[in-house]
């Protein structure tokens, strides 16, 4: 048995792990780096790998954080872009119908869009994972003519259309409420077309609420829609020898690293600890004494008192 780690990032950034290697999909801070610093990948946190695969399917700022060319120099690192970044964009270009395997685990083809770039799907150890990128059905209902939204809707059919004859395991999908009518058109024509066994919204603009009602409603009998609506949300998927997937959610990730377990038992049973025997503050432990006849400690003629 296999298991993958999903971990949601921020906005449409998320990475799948499993064993000695990590694949990272669009990954970004957020305009005011809103990602806590706990939750945010580093040259630490990525060093347990032999293997990282950092996927940029194009570069608009909300799917692109310059910081992960700063990971540049750990061993075993690939970048893959879309072909339509800038000229001198560090990685392995790739257009719509390419094809690299970057490793024996690892095979990735590129897939069109219905804005910049491209869409990835990564054949990843047996696990089929398809990252969207910015391709979703773009109609903007309450504002669009019809011409407008009839030429999207074809766009995007023609778009699906050969990521239709693909398997996909899991999927992660824009769902963003800003198109205001029918936002969910997009996602909801791609679960009816490609059947991703695992879906995960993404793209939503800080409205997590949404993520979490479309899970409720959307889920079928070919597709189980689920939410990772908190930053560092994390899903454990495993495959067994069969392909039969079981799914869990783990605890979230601590945000501060707990004290060694020597140091622990060290303050716990330091007698000098005026809080070994009572969690009460001095002065009321004081108070107490007072009340019970006994003398509060005194204080010396050059101790200065604190301030207010």
């Amino acid at each position: 048995m296999l298991e993958y780690l999903v971990t949601h990032y921020y906005h449409s950034g998320f990475s799948v792990a499993c064993g000695d290697t990590i694949l990272i999909f669009d990954y970004w801070l957020g305009e005011d780096g809103e990602l806590a610093e706990h939750l945010r990948l580093t040259p630490e946190k990525l060093s347990r790998f032999s293997r990282i695969c950092v996927f940029i399917s194009h570069d608009h700022a909300d799917h692109l954080d310059p910081v992960v060319f700063t990971w540049k120099d750990l061993p075993g690192i690939q970048y893959i872009v879309s072909s339509d970044m800038p000229v001198g964009t560090r990685g392995r270009r790739m257009a719509p119908g390419d094809t690299f395997r970057v490793s024996e685990d690892v095979k990735v083809t590129a897939f069109d869009s219905t804005d910049l770039g491209v869409s990835f799907l990564v054949d990843f150890r047996g696990l089929r994972v398809f990252h969207a990128g910015d391709l979703n059905f773009w109609h903007w209902r309450d504002e669009s003519t019809m011409r407008e939204i009839e030429e999207a809707d074809a766009e995007f059919r023609k778009a699906i259309e050969p990521i239709s004859r693909e398997k996909v395991d899991l999927a992660f999908f824009p769902l963003d409420p800003r198109q205001g009518s029918m936002f969910e058109a997009g996602a909801n024509f791609f679960i009816l077309s490609v059947k991703p066994r695992i879906m995960i919204p993404m793209h939503y603009f800080h409205r997590a609420e949404v993520a979490m009602e479309y899970a409720r409603t959307a889920s079928c009998r070919g597709t189980e829609v689920l939410a990772l609506p908190g930053y560092g949300d994390r899903l454990c998927v495993q495959m067994e020898e069969d392909g039969y997937l079981n799914l869990y959610f783990p605890d979230p990730e601590p945000e501060e690293e707990p004290l060694p377990e020597e140091e622990t038992e060290e303050l716990l049973l330091d007698e000098d600890n005026p809080f070994h025997d009572s969690d009460l503050p001095l002065s009321q432990l004081a108070e107490e004494g007072e009340k019970d006849g006994e003398n509060p400690p005194e204080k010396s003629e050059d101790e200065t008192p604190p301030e207010p």
